[in-house]
């Protein structure tokens, strides 16, 4: 009776499955097409990165020199930060003398350091040692490049800083800052590290440069050219820098008239922020708190007594350095007096550098109270 109203069973069944198998069809070909896709594009990936590499193409994060340098920081501040350190000292031969090598470092003077190979390590019983922040003054920036493992044309910049600290006056204090300049350099990475200890955080910052002049830098700051009582005559330098600097290829030039003296350091290491006095007689020499006294009577460069080294009417003094690549020195400070600088000395004066311009004679002048190896 209501047959005619209603669709078979068998019909509605059949019609359900067809339905499904078309269904399912266009899944299957949406997902092929997923997978015919996501195929494609990893292939286009890899052929990319294939030709990246085969045409050593420096894109960003991906340039050598950069992954040079960020390494070189990362490693050598895991060296400076992660133990003691060590020092092992050249035998007779110069080869290392292993057997002698010692991890109290810190406790050995800045000759001593120059001469044997030095890994610093700032850590002692497990946290940053103040002793062995205050004898990185003498360690030179070269020795250090070297004991961390720094490639050759790297040069670096070393800061200590108290970031926090329970007395507020202590806040914002540098306990050790120097090396070369980043802006010596075309290239430089940085890395850092910070620790919480004794009420204060200290923060590392290692600085790593390419292709950089290393800030090996030495002053004229005071000279004694009419010494009283018999005196020696002396000269003084100072180390602006926190790293020492090792005297070898520094050499002194003095012209009076139309004769001219020279002579060459061999040796002998200037403490980072110190002064060294070289006397025309060291045993006669007061010389306060210099880091380095060194005799320059022997050579004939400085006079004692009736021997005059300098000449005390009119003269010439400069300060010169020889790069490893060089053969004519570097100026890199003079003095001079008599003539038309104004500046004359009487008996017990000597000439004082007021820390300006390393090279004009305005930036000297006349002292009454000598101070050889004190500022």
């Amino acid at each position: 009776m209501f047959g005619g109203n209603l669709m078979n069973p068998e019909v509605l069944n059949q019609s359900m499955r067809t339905k499904a198998r078309r269904t399912l069809a266009a899944d299957e070909g949406g997902l092929t097409a997923v997978i015919e896709f996501l195929s494609a594009f990893t292939l286009f990936l890899m052929i990319l990165t294939a030709f990246i590499s085969l045409a050593q193409l420096q894109m960003g994060p991906n340039d050598p020199e950069v992954d040079r340098l960020d390494r070189a920081a990362a490693i050598g501040l895991d060296r400076l930060t992660g133990g003691e350190g060590w020092f092992v000292p050249y035998d007779a031969s110069g080869g290392l003398d292993v057997d002698n090598g010692t991890s109290d470092w810190h406790e050995l003077d800045a000759a001593t350091l120059t001469n044997g190979r030095l890994q610093a390590g700032l850590l002692g019983d497990g946290i940053v040692d103040d002793h062995r922040i205050s004898a990185l003054r003498n360690v030179t920036e070269t020795g250090m490049a070297q004991g961390l493992g720094l490639g050759e044309g790297l040069s670096l910049h070393l800061s200590i800083t108290v970031q926090q600290h329970t007395d507020a006056n202590q806040t914002g204090s540098v306990l050790f800052e120097g090396g070369t300049e980043r802006a010596r350099s075309p290239a430089s990475s940085t890395a850092y590290r910070q620790f919480h200890q004794d009420g204060r955080v200290l923060q590392i910052v290692l600085e790593v440069h390419n292709r950089a002049q290393k800030f090996d830098v030495l002053e004229l700051s005071e000279v004694m050219t009419r010494p009283a009582a018999g005196g020696p005559e002396w000269i003084e330098l100072r180390n602006p820098n926190d790293f020492a600097v090792a005297l070898r290829g520094w050499s002194l030039n003095h012209t009076s008239g139309s004769a001219t003296s020279n002579v060459l350091f061999q040796e002998g290491v200037v403490s980072g922020g110190g002064l060294a006095v070289l006397s025309g007689d060291p045993s006669t020499q007061s010389y306060g708190n210099a880091s380095e006294v060194i005799d320059l009577g022997q050579s004939g460069f400085l006079g004692v007594g009736s021997l005059n080294g300098l000449d005390d009417r009119q003269a010439i003094l400069s300060l010169r350095y020889t790069q490893l690549e060089q053969v004519t020195p570097s100026e890199v400070g003079r003095t001079s007096w008599g003539g038309d600088t104004g500046l004359f000395m009487v008996t017990g004066q000597s000439l004082a550098w007021d820390g300006a311009d390393r090279y004009a004679a305005t930036s000297w002048s006349v002292s009454d109270a000598p101070s050889p190896g004190d500022v």
